[in-house]
């Protein structure tokens, strides 16, 4: 799995002209139990950094941003129906939404997983 890495905290993964978004460990390690999440429409587009969704746990709420531009062709029902999956499998079974990408070079852009483990260090 190549991941890429937002400063908001969220992961993407590329598979040809679509990839797989969700927040990474730090974000659920910061924000505790989730407890709701709320997911974008299958059929919108976003810009990148435009928020796209939100993440609610018992201590805060959270806007889960676009790593990049696209639209939303999926997003993950088992997560709307079980939160907990954020925490319990961020990378996995929990992750969010795909998205077609609009602009690949927009990946490029993002922190590979030593820039984001610096980030997150500082």
């Amino acid at each position: 799995m190549s991941l890429k890495y937002t400063e908001d905290h969220e992961w993407i993964n590329v598979e040809g002209d679509t990839a797989v978004v969700g927040i990474t460990h730090h974000a659920q390690d910061a924000l505790g139990d989730v407890v709701f999440v709320d997911l974008p429409e299958v059929g919108k587009s976003f810009a990148q950094k435009e928020v796209a969704g939100v993440v609610e746990s018992v201590k805060a709420a959270a806007d889960v941003y676009m790593p990049v531009s696209g639209e939303i062709t999926e997003v993950n029902e088992d997560l709307r129906n079980d939160p907990s999956l954020a925490n319990s499998d961020p990378l996995g079974k929990g992750w969010f939404f795909k998205v077609k990408l609009a602009n690949a070079a927009e990946v490029d852009a993002l922190l590979d997983e030593t820039a984001y483990t610096q980030f997150t260090a500082g």
